[in-house]
């Protein structure tokens, strides 16, 4: 299959015009706890505190703003392990669209809830497979898909993370971010690479949720078997267009233990005096491993990319992984 365009800089700020005012420019912020945790310089792009609770109300705004008035009519469909339902739920609410979101029995239940106290219908399919397979179902019957990362408005749309961080950070030598599906990579990615060139951006998976590790060493998309109790980054399999952007973009992906991501929960918690989810979490393992590939002079940029989880969620991960 012959590779897709890549989106640059300017469909990035082009989109971030576009959703001003739907979304919260969200704190960038150095971390003294975190700085002392790991021993070099570490900024925040703080996501969770985003309106929806993480990054995905931005992609997903973004996407139903372009919608024409029959689309806008028929409604819209999204799949999701749990935020981009959330954002897809709360923004369509706020914009008049009827919404379906489909979610496997494994998401949050606090996403389930919002989702519906935002007016949306939600189906729930046993697995995340099945969900993608439901959403397919529900596009034919003539429903508009706001999809969580193939699509050049979401990842331009999400994009505007690594533009607001350009703009708001002082010196950065390498930025983490997690991936499910690769969206929010893909577009942070682009706008770091115009505006920061010479930055390294390092993504971060779970092991039991490798769709875009499983990617780079097939040199392209392949479906994986998912095992990660990380629900909000469990993606069946990446798609061609977040393929493309990572393997152009990003210097490596690095994988850790879900017990590794929930740590990470808990050290954001202690040190950096954050709630984040999992999801944010497995940023600071893999940090370690940036450090010791990069060596000295590293300053480091995490994206905290939501903090959709309940205390009573992480309380319970970590005494099943045995974690304090």
């Amino acid at each position: 299959m012959e590779a897709r365009v890549l989106i640059t800089v300017a469909d990035v700020e082009a989109e971030a015009e576009r959703i001003a005012g739907h979304v919260v420019r969200t704190p960038t912020l150095s971390s003294p706890g975190l700085s002392g945790l790991l021993g070099v310089p570490v900024t925040t792009k703080l996501e969770l505190l985003q309106r929806t609770g993480s990054f995905k109300a931005r992609g997903a705004v973004a996407k139903l703003l372009t919608l024409t008035e029959a689309e806008r009519a028929a409604g819209v469909v999204a799949v999701s392990g749990g935020n981009h339902g959330i954002g897809v739920a709360v923004m369509a609410g706020a914009l008049d669209v009827e919404a379906t979101v489909v979610m496997p029995r494994s998401a949050p239940g606090r996403a389930v809830d919002i989702a519906k106290a935002s007016g949306a219908s939600v189906v729930l399919a046993d697995t995340m497979d099945g969900a993608f397979a439901l959403m397919d179902e529900l596009r034919a019957q003539g429903l508009t898909l706001v999809h969580p990362f193939d699509d050049p408005v979401v990842i331009a749309a999400q994009g505007t993370v690594g533009l607001e961080l350009a703009e708001d950070a002082g010196e950065l030598t390498d930025v983490l971010v997690s991936i499910g599906g690769g969206g929010l990579i893909s577009g942070v990615a682009a706008a770091l690479h115009a505006r920061r060139p010479g930055v390294r951006v390092w993504g971060v998976e779970t092991e039991g949720a490798r769709a875009m590790s499983a990617a780079l060493a097939a040199g392209g998309p392949v479906p994986v078997e998912l095992s990660s109790v990380v629900s909000t980054l469990s993606a069946p399999s990446v798609s061609r267009l977040t393929y493309e952007h990572v393997s152009a973009l990003v210097t490596e992906v690095l994988t850790v233990t879900d017990a590794e991501a929930v740590q990470g929960t808990l050290d954001l918690a202690d040190h950096a005096k954050v709630w984040a989810e999992p999801a944010a979490g497995c940023l600071l393992p893999a940090a370690r491993r940036v450090l010791e590939r990069v060596g000295d002079g590293a300053r480091l940029g995490l994206v905290v990319c939501g903090g959709n989880a309940t205390t009573a969620d992480v309380t319970a991960l970590a005494d099943r992984f045995g974690l304090r």
